[in-house]
């Protein structure tokens, strides 16, 4: 879980922890703690996470470098 990329893509939006955690019906602590990486979280609290960013829960939590389909030549 690239969890560096969830809070480098909330700060460029200019939320805050609470403004996610408001969005998604948990606390400011339990959000912080996700971005921390001291709680896991659920496929279902992931996608919502992912919606409040307009984006696949994928590109906010899965390793892209290491998951990518390269043509073979």
């Amino acid at each position: 879980m690239q969890l560096q990329n969830l809070k480098k893509l909330r700060v460029s939006r200019k939320l805050t922890c609470q403004d996610v955690a408001d969005q998604i019906g948990i606390t400011k602590n339990y959000y912080w703690m996700i971005e921390r990486g001291d709680r896991g979280l659920s496929y279902e609290l992931a996608v919502q996470i992912a919606q409040v960013f307009d984006l696949n829960p994928d590109d906010i939590f899965l390793n892209n470098e290491s998951t990518k389909c390269v043509p073979s030549d």
